[in-house]
């Protein structure tokens, strides 16, 4: 009996509104949402864009960070000197990793200049490995930039979406009590919209929770490659600070 009224209504309502009723185009959703509707559905739609900005700009810097990486531990590792190394790359610190050598070595060859002595070895290596911590720790900062509103955009998006939600439902229900008549006509835009903003967030939240995740693991592999190339930059310092005292 529910669907023979149902369906009687729905012959009862007039084309036009039907036509109206039907527009489900996102500018449409959008334009017949109310104001507090659609002001959520910008938060959305500014987040989502921001988050994918984000995106964008840190699959470009891991690439470049990994690949600087790469090159930059081909060229420690090709058979040079320390001082020639330090030489070569005094103009070019565009990887974290030179930045940290380029530190290290700077505070060496201070603590060389001043002379080294065997009571103040462990002084030395200390200074060293508070150096290259410092410039460790700032790169890293650097390179997690933007994480934060990663994971922002993935953990509040949703919670926006169903506020929206919750938000179109009752305007429907209004709608329904003004009217006091439950036919689709009344019901299907206001659910419609709803169902949208929930849409909304789950568009902004998916992506940004996803590439969180990938771009957390790749971060921790690289901080790790980080501090191991520090470990063996200050044992090689270590065995140089030795043999001159």
């Amino acid at each position: 009996m529910a669907i023979l009224n149902i369906m009687s209504e729905l012959y009862l309502v007039p084309s036009a509104m039907m036509v109206g009723a039907s527009d489900f185009s996102f500018s449409a959703l959008f334009l017949k949402a109310d104001i507090v509707v659609k002001l959520i559905m910008l938060i959305l739609a500014i987040a989502s864009i921001w988050s994918w900005g984000i995106i964008i700009d840190k699959i470009i810097s891991l690439h470049l960070l990994k690949k600087r990486a790469s090159s930059f531990e081909e060229t420690f590792w090709s058979g040079r000197t320390l001082d020639e190394l330090a030489e070569g790359l005094a103009g070019d610190t565009r990887d974290p990793m030179g930045r940290v050598f380029t530190a290290a070595m700077r505070e060496f060859n201070e603590s060389k200049a001043a002379g080294i002595n065997s009571g103040d070895l462990s002084g030395i290596r200390e200074r060293i490995d508070r150096v290259m911590g410092l410039v460790v720790n700032r790169e890293l900062t650097k390179a997690e930039r933007g994480m934060t509103v990663l994971a922002t955009v993935a953990s509040v998006s949703v919670f926006v979406g169903l506020l929206g939600t919750v938000w179109g439902i009752i305007n429907t229900f209004r709608a329904i009590d003004q009217a006091q008549n439950a036919n689709l006509v009344i019901i299907i835009p206001g659910i419609s919209e709803a169902l949208f903003a929930t849409a909304l967030g789950l568009i902004a939240a998916i992506p940004a929770l996803v590439f969180y995740n990938v771009f957390t693991a790749d971060l921790d592999k690289y901080a790790g490659r980080l501090d191991g190339y520090t470990d063996e930059l200050s044992a090689i310092l270590s065995r140089k600070i030795g043999k001159r005292a």
